[in-house]
């Protein structure tokens, strides 16, 4: 719980996973110095009832709900079999099975969170695709020594860091040409995760096919709609060829590869290319070089937070409908010289439409919306406390996911 002064308070973050779970919080002495004191203390802190929290982002399924320290549990119904399937030693990876002349792990789904994590001393990070994919080159970034699990969908990866299958995940939430990730701004409320870390990554699209095939020979090109679409320029000057959408760009070169389709072609990585036995026909196809994709790291724990380097702060809230309450809440922050890098606002899932009465004449409907907001402060920093403080004043609904290292490294596809 963040907390500014003996009456301002602001949470800092669901625990993980658990009441277990470490939260940071922070105490402000009222000496002449106001020192700022840090500690961590095992609670599960919330500036509102969970009640309040469930409506706006929905009750979390009683299958992810955990009941002591030691990690999540699963339903009463798991068998005696899937137990002994969860502490066994059965490695989690299985071979493609599509693939002939490739070893390479299945992605994770949702049905195969019950199998065992691997011991050893590699740091397992989840990402959503299979492999050859720009999330696989975003985790591979921010732990290079990482062993990569994929996972199918996004929703795969958050509850494989909460089930302890993996250590992080590292999953998109903006591209510079494509915009906004809702689907993963909306699973950052419903999860208790942290945001630990960033990793900015350069986008770099190239046109692959079976070897042998030549461009004038493709009748179409699948791969992800915002790759097809920041490829348009480059795309639309091969004539007669039909653009189709696919879950992900290395998904594309894969079904591409195990198909054998040779009027088929593929925008994906040069990683891609290699790993699936294409060839590339294009290289850079994309439309603008300056496309890069900002990608997120999550954790069960936060980080703590410092001032002896850049460090950005993530939060989430909700207000009250009224005339500048939504300037009021980004005031407080250029009352104290903090630059905001992003906002975002999503509706609020179980209250989409609120009824207000504005006069005799009868009421207006207003839509409940969630404000994201990325700045560029620590919560060490006493402007961000003081910050979050007076936000909380007239925030209904308070929650900072992170605060974490921003990245400074060069970027890289």
């Amino acid at each position: 719980m963040w907390s500014k002064g003996p009456t301002h308070k602001v949470l800092a973050g669901a625990s993980a996973v658990g009441s277990g779970s470490k939260a940071v919080k922070v105490m402000r002495k009222n000496d002449h110095h106001h020192h700022v004191q840090w500690r961590a203390c095992s609670q599960n802190v919330w500036p509102a009832s969970s009640s309040l929290l469930e409506q706006i982002t929905g009750p979390t399924p009683p299958q992810w709900q955990s009941s002591s320290s030691s990690g999540p549990v699963l339903q009463e119904k798991t068998t005696e079999s899937s137990l002994q399937s969860v502490n066994g030693s059965r490695p989690p990876e299985v071979s493609t099975k599509d693939l002939v002349s490739l070893q390479l792990p299945r992605p994770l789904s949702i049905m195969d969170l019950a199998l065992p994590p691997r011991h050893g001393s590699d740091l397992r990070v989840a990402y959503q695709g299979v492999p050859g994919a720009y999330s696989e080159a975003a985790a591979a970034k921010a732990y290079p020594q990482c062993e990569a699990v994929p996972c199918e969908q996004f929703d795969a990866a958050f509850q494989a860091v909460e089930l302890w299958l993996v250590d992080r995940a590292v999953l998109p939430i903006e591209n510079s040409l494509g915009g906004s990730i809702h689907r993963n701004y909306d699973l950052l409320l419903r999860h208790r995760l942290h945001i630990v870390g960033e990793v900015q990554l350069a986008v770099h699209h190239c046109l692959l096919a079976i070897p042998g095939v030549k461009k004038e020979d493709l009748r179409r090109v699948v791969s992800h709609q915002q790759a097809l679409a920041q490829c348009e320029h480059t795309l639309s000057k091969l004539e007669g060829c039909a653009r189709e959408a696919v879950d992900d760009t290395a998904g594309a070169a894969q079904f591409i590869s195990t198909h054998n389709l040779r009027d088929t072609g593929a925008v994906a990585s040069a990683r891609a290319a290699e790993i699936y036995g294409l060839e590339i026909l294009m290289d850079g196809i994309q439309d603008d070089c300056d496309n890069v994709t900002r990608f997120l790291m999550l954790a069960r724990e936060p980080v703590i937070p410092r001032n002896d380097r850049p460090f950005k702060t993530s939060i989430v809230f909700t207000l009250e409908e009224g005339p500048g309450v939504l300037f009021r809440a980004l005031a407080v922050f250029s009352l104290r010289n903090i630059n905001l890098t992003k906002i975002e606002s999503r509706p609020q899932r179980k209250r989409p439409l609120r009824i207000v009465d504005d006069s005799n004449n009868g009421t207006a409907k207003y839509f409940d919306y969630l404000f994201y907001i990325d700045f560029e402060a620590s919560m060490a920093d006493s402007r961000a406390q003081s910050a979050l403080g007076h936000l909380q004043e007239f925030a209904i609904f308070l929650r900072v996911l992170g605060s974490y290292p921003m990245d400074m490294s060069p970027m890289r596809a």
